[in-house]
């Protein structure tokens, strides 16, 4: 073990001591820091998509830092400690990987994803049968995901027992269909829950062309988020140069605005 993990995992026990710790750090549980590792793994996407090197590094090493908070508390507990978690992964990426570490052979990226899906499925329909229950092809979709992402992952495991469309165009039907129910619903008095359900199924059908256009729709969706965040700053710009704010500017004012932001940017 390098002399930093070391370091960092003699710094999480002092800062959970229980005379001599950190106040805060002492009361968390794992229940209250999962919320801070799901944060972190978003920084370092979002660390990646700037491409900035050095900021990769400091967010990977605030999410290894959680990896060291979570060793610390079950090793508190009597449950596991980094030794038995840094083991566990290691031992699991030689049983998926025989053609590296056995004397499997695999010729292709394609082929080694193949056969990286069977050991996954393998190890789920066991462990559905130690737990005494039917294995699904959807085992270990975790609900904590984010929805557009658990969306992508249920339809493509679906899809690889065929369950799935033959032509995105149909797909395109289906969202046509999934926006006409949708305004049906869209009328005074009909309950919230409806246009609830309408909406999740036009979503999902959108995440579903997504997928077979190869586009991840969790990535389309933070482009046009910091599109949109860099338009309409533009417009705020703009009015603050005329002394005004959006709030007394007309839609078409600022609609106008948007056009020009849309025009300025590079490529168009």
């Amino acid at each position: 073990m390098s002399r930093n993990i070391d370091r960092l995992i003699d710094i999480m026990a002092r800062l959970r001591h229980p005379v001599e710790g950190c106040p805060w750090d002492r009361d968390q549980t794992f229940q209250s820091i999962a919320p801070y590792t799901i944060e972190e793994a978003y920084e370092v996407a979002d660390a990646i998509e700037k491409g900035d090197k050095d900021l990769i590094r400091e967010e990977v090493g605030d999410l290894l830092f959680q990896v060291i908070y979570y060793a610390q508390m079950a090793r508190e507990e009597g449950a596991f400690d980094f030794e038995e978690v840094a083991g566990t992964i290691a031992d699991k990426m030689i049983r998926r990987h025989p053609h590296v570490f056995g004397e499997a052979e695999v010729r292709t990226a394609e082929l080694q994803t193949s056969r990286w899906e069977e050991h996954k499925a393998a190890e789920r329909e066991a462990k559905a049968q130690a737990e005494g229950r039917q294995p699904s092809v959807l085992d270990g979709v975790i609900p904590a995901l984010p929805a557009l992402t658990r969306a992508l992952k249920l339809q493509n495991r679906a899809a690889r027992v065929g369950f799935d469309w033959s032509d995105p165009a149909d797909i395109l039907d289906k969202i046509e269909e999934e926006i006409h129910e949708l305004r049906a619903e869209m009328v005074e008095g009909q309950p919230v829950e409806r246009v609830v359900d309408e909406m999740g199924d036009l979503l999902f059908a959108l995440v579903n062309l997504a997928r077979r256009l190869n586009v991840d729709p969790e990535t389309a969706l933070r482009g046009t988020n910091a599109k949109f965040e860099r338009r309409f700053r533009r417009i705020e710009e703009v009015l603050a140069g005329q002394g005004r704010t959006p709030d007394r500017a007309s839609l078409d004012e600022m609609e106008q605005i948007w056009q020009q932001a849309k025009r300025e940017e590079p490529g168009r």
